[in-house]
């Protein structure tokens, strides 16, 4: 597992969303990193950690990072969020408080979920990894920029980003996908033993801001912001506004 500390003052874990890696957080780095001691990971398959032996699984992925980096609040961004929200779930000492950027623990769609994401998308994305995978992400990066103010610099960042550390393999993206299908952890949120922010982009076209909502309403000690005219990735647009959100939170848990 590869993990980049940056920074300086008390620790901060961040994790990145699918098929990308820890290097798409350097402008959120930049607004944090004379606050908090940054522990940016790269998720197994991605990034420099394209070749550990841990699989894409949440309880496996949750706990690899567990072992890779100290006591500490995360931050989650997408799939990220689901491993951070597991992993305050399975050792809640060990994770004192929880930020969840544009990330829900349900992403697609159920009669008692209507805020996810249609099976459908998945689905063709999960098709089209097998012909072009390169053109699948393009589609999904495509996807996560769609709304935001910054449209087109947003589109830009994510795709120099997006192979800056080498390709992930088309099976690490299809697991993925697979856990981003599958994974509900809903049940968890009533007894979330620490607090939590849920920030999401009013213009989110990939995860429903309303989704946030509800889970953050399930949860207690709970709060939720909006970053107006953001998309799927408002720390590279909004960063300050994000660090700013993310620094207030964090001010207000117990060391």
């Amino acid at each position: 597992m590869h993990v980049d500390i940056l920074g300086s003052g008390p620790p901060l874990v961040l994790l990145h969303g699918w098929a990308m890696h820890g290097g798409i957080f350097a402008p959120l780095v930049e607004a944090l990193r004379a606050h908090r001691t940054l522990h940016v990971v790269d998720l197994p398959g991605h990034g420099h950690s394209r070749g550990a032996a841990v699989p894409l699984r949440l309880d496996d992925c949750a706990a690899a990072v567990l072992d890779a980096v100290p006591d500490a609040p995360w931050c989650g961004w997408s799939l990220g969020g689901l491993v951070a929200l597991r992993a305050a779930t399975l050792r809640p000492a060990r994770v004192p408080a929880l930020a969840m950027v544009c990330a829900t623990p349900k992403f697609v769609v159920a009669d008692d979920w209507p805020q996810g994401m249609p099976v459908a998308v998945f689905h063709g994305f999960a098709n089209g990894l097998h012909d072009d995978w390169q053109g699948t992400i393009d589609r999904f990066i495509a996807l996560e920029a769609f709304g935001s103010d910054h449209m087109r610099e947003e589109l830009r960042l994510l795709r120099d980003a997006v192979l800056a550390r080498g390709a992930p393999s088309p099976q690490v993206l299809a697991d993925g996908l697979r856990l981003l299908e599958d994974g509900d952890l809903r049940a968890a949120l009533p007894g979330l033993a620490m607090p939590s922010l849920w920030l999401g982009g009013r213009r989110d076209r990939l995860v429903n801001p309303a989704a946030l909502q509800a889970a953050a309403a399930l949860a207690p000690g709970a709060r939720y912001v909006e970053v107006e005219h953001a998309g799927h990735a408002p720390f590279l647009t909004h960063a300050d506004t994000v660090a700013t959100a993310l620094r207030a939170f964090l001010d207000g848990v117990p060391a």
